[in-house]
């Protein structure tokens, strides 16, 4: 008997709800009467009785009950303790849709991961308004689809992108350093689902060159933030940061330099949050089970 076969089929429900006694029993009363065997759980109730947040890893015996079985007989607990959820089948990948412009530390750092199996996504298609990084997205064998923008091509280049995202079936569009702002209505249809990164410097030091603004300011340290995309400019909810200490002795270009790096940390742990089902939204923030 294989690894997989002895472990059974795997599973992660992530749900948020009102908080009330009863809602670990009750999650686990629906485990154990399906033969789930909880693999690993993490929950969060907010100090002042808010919201409460799960998310169970867990697994039932082969063949098991398909999703679509244990999502039906789930459905009662939810209803019992107003849930907002979801329950996946682990070993699906979500299927990601990159995009790009000119920088392409994101995107080299996001396909190394794919490609040696570390970032647990299937990528469907590279996204850029310009050719520069065709060649580096064939060579791991992938569609690269070059939409370029201007005021007159956007509204058309935008629905070619809904197409893509509808004809590939993709579930989540990474924005590794696409340098477009997308329309108000492109957002709000992917939202929850499109990830941004960018310097943590804003709102200090907007527009062209931050990090030559930064060391004029003489900076300490060096950021980025990854978040979910809405319709207000870089004002998401927040799924991860990250901060490395800099000093006078570094010159714009090395602070760029360190910014590129921590930018790809950044993104590359967002994208594994999201499609491991850490992230919870609430509200304006995340919550996000390790």
């Amino acid at each position: 008997m294989s690894e997989s076969e002895s472990k059974g089929v795997e599973f992660i429900l992530t749900l948020s709800c009102p908080d009330k006694p009863g809602i670990v029993y009750a999650v686990s009363s629906f485990l154990v009467q399906h033969s789930g065997n909880i693999i690993a759980s993490q929950q969060y109730g907010e100090p002042d009785g808010g919201h409460f947040f799960m998310r169970v890893h867990f697994a039932v015996p082969q063949p098991g009950k398909s999703v679509a079985e244990l999502v039906r007989d789930f459905t009662w607990v939810a209803e019992a303790f107003h849930m907002t959820w979801r329950l996946h089948d682990k070993s699906e990948r979500i299927r990601t849709l990159l995009m790009v412009s000119q920088l392409g530390h994101c995107l080299n750092d996001l396909l190394f991961r794919w490609s040696v199996g570390s970032l647990p996504v299937e990528i469907t298609v590279v996204v850029s308004n310009h050719d520069t990084f065709r060649d580096l997205t064939e060579s791991y064998k992938l569609p690269f689809h070059h939409l370029p923008v201007t005021p007159e091509t956007k509204p058309a280049a935008e629905a070619r992108l809904m197409s893509l995202i509808d004809e590939t079936q993709t579930e989540l569009i990474v924005l590794a350093r696409y340098m477009q702002i997308l329309s108000p209505e492109v957002c709000k249809r992917v939202e929850g689902r499109m990830i941004n990164i960018h310097h943590s410097f804003l709102p200090s030091f907007k527009g062209a060159k931050p990090y030559h603004q930064a060391h004029a300011k003489g900076v300490k340290l060096v950021g980025a933030t990854a978040h979910y995309v809405t319709p207000d400019l870089d004002e998401g909810p927040i799924i991860e940061q990250d901060v490395i200490r800099v000093d006078h002795a570094y010159s714009p270009a090395k602070l760029t330099e360190a910014g590129r790096d921590v930018e790809a940390r950044v993104l590359a742990r967002a994208v594994a949050s999201h499609a491991e089902h850490r992230v919870l939204l609430n509200g304006n923030r995340t919550v996000v089970l390790g």
